[in-house]
């Protein structure tokens, strides 16, 4: 395997995790109304539990309101239900037809919480790219071993493996930082 070979595959994998922490960063709410908000909830329906997308529509018409307009007006208690049991902090209000959900000002101590959050979503985003690391490090060594490569080359494939991770790792704490500084404003 060329070291071309192993550092896409590499990047491939660091990419599915990157796309990964940025879609749990989009679950955080920053004080603005955001469909993507919604998009770990799963509610009870027919008798399997689905996710909230998939049975009603979420829109954002305002700055501060989510509206969610169910299909089968006869999901809007589960809905409720579903919102209230999630970490979002929402209390949701209906008129039969529509669930309306007014997004709070952010407190300073919810900011922070909210910040520790990121924090701790990006340390396990860090820890998966180690172990991706780790996983590749061993290849190389194997393939030191199964002489498919000299002990020289060996040290190139693990200082390239090593620049990959790094510049993920950076591009995570690029993403947190911003991710920080929007929960920040407002």
């Amino acid at each position: 395997m060329s070291i071309k070979a192993i550092k896409n595959e590499i990047a491939g994998r660091m990419d599915k995790t990157l796309r990964s922490y940025e879609e749990e960063l989009h679950t955080i709410r920053a004080g603005r109304a955001n469909p993507t908000l919604l998009d770990r909830i799963t509610v009870e329906a027919y008798g399997q539990q689905t996710p909230l997308n998939q049975v009603a529509g979420v829109s954002a018409p305002e700055a501060r309101l989510l509206t969610i307009q169910p299909w089968d007006a006869g999901l809007i208690p589960e809905i409720e239900k579903a919102i209230l049991k999630s970490d979002l902090g929402l209390n949701p209000s209906n008129d039969g037809k529509l669930i309306r959900l007014t997004i709070p000002q952010l407190t300073e101590e919810r900011r922070k919480d909210l910040i520790k959050l990121v924090g701790s979503y990006e340390e396990n985003a860090k820890i998966a790219l180690r172990n991706i690391r780790r996983e590749y490090m061993d290849k190389v060594k194997q393939m030191e071993k199964d002489k498919e490569i000299s002990e020289d080359e060996e040290r190139v494939y693990e200082e390239e493996v090593q620049k990959v991770v790094k510049d993920y790792m950076k591009k995570i704490e690029d993403i947190s930082a911003k991710k920080e500084a929007e929960l920040m404003e407002i």
